[in-house]
């Protein structure tokens, strides 16, 4: 198949990228809030497939509309199923059972951590992203808040099901580092078809687990509300989001991506205490604080201008 043309990404951010950013950040940070509602009476793994088969299925349809075929190379879809199950079988589960036990602000808040375990594993994984300098410093300050927003709980013989269901949402997060890193091989692949491809795959491993593990025949059919949420889940959070990101991929460059992650956090917290009625306590917003701070130092672009202004 043809690879795809990308522009060049551009250093600095215009009006536009950034509106683009803002907007995703809101469409993820909301990806919590729809799950807390939908989880009330949707179990984990029926939230899971879901929200794979709905994505995966408007994704199609826009490919459709635009003309852009899926590929037939039984080896890109080997690829497809690899990423789907990094990019969202593994860390959709854990997220979301993590959910049914921590609220979804502090879900999002360790979420936020995903850009400092791809530093982590891009060192051992990669010949071009060695961690050191800044990177090693911001690893340092995530590691740092994560540890002060689980607490020292878990250094007590992981005792609870609220430590569990905060590693839980911890492992979703090093599993998208993992995705980050085997997306690499993807280059020549249509972004789009890309995250249509992983979210086809994604629904394909997850029917299996969703009939035999959640066995929804067994259920109760949910209302109104739920089915809402889940829609909201799966084309604003996954189909659309997935449709800005891979824009702002090839336009703004996966260094000013990174910058979503401190905003997603802004939004979750938001409609989680407004709506949810959910509390947050003192440590959650330390924690948040430090992996602001280390995410920051990780980014570097703002201790080179503060190096720049010094020189003048």
């Amino acid at each position: 198949m043809q690879k795809s043309v990308q522009k060049p990404a551009t250093q600095t951010m215009n009006g536009r990228q950034w509106g683009l950013l803002i907007i995703l950040s809101i469409l993820w940070g909301g990806s919590f809030f729809f799950s807390k509602v939908a989880l009330e009476e949707l179990r984990p793994f029926t939230l899971v497939f879901g929200r794979v088969a709905l994505a995966a299925l408007t994704l199609w349809l826009v490919l459709l509309a635009t003309g852009v075929k899926m590929p037939t190379d039984l080896k890109i879809w080997r690829g497809f199923f690899v990423m789907g199950l990094l990019n969202n079988f593994i860390p959709f589960s854990l997220i979301f059972w993590g959910q049914t036990h921590i609220p979804s602000g502090l879900a999002s808040i360790l979420n936020a951590t995903t850009p400092v375990w791809a530093i982590v594993l891009a060192h051992f994984f990669t010949d071009d992203e060695k961690m050191k300098g800044n990177r090693l410093g911001g690893v340092f300050l995530g590691v740092v808040g994560v540890t002060v927003m689980i607490g020292f709980d878990v250094f007590e013989g992981m005792s609870g099901i609220v430590v569990l269901a905060q590693l839980a949402v911890v492992g979703a997060t090093i599993s998208y580092a993992f995705a980050g890193i085997f997306g690499k091989r993807f280059a020549g692949v249509p972004p789009m078809v890309t995250a249509t491809g992983q979210v086809i795959a994604s629904s394909v491993m997850m029917l299996p687990v969703f009939l035999l593990v959640d066995r929804p025949w067994q259920s109760v059919f949910p209302g109104w509300i739920t089915w809402g949420a889940l829609f909201g889940l799966a084309i604003l959070s996954t189909a659309v989001a997935y449709i800005i990101f891979f824009n702002l991929l090839q336009t703004a460059g996966a260094t000013n991506l990174l910058l979503v992650t401190l905003l997603i956090p802004v939004s979750a917290l938001l409609l989680g205490i407004l709506i949810l009625g959910e509390s947050i306590v003192a440590t959650d917003f330390v924690g948040m604080g430090v992996i602001a701070l280390g995410l920051v130092v990780l980014d570097g672009r703002l201790l080179s201008f503060g190096r720049g202004k010094s020189e003048l």
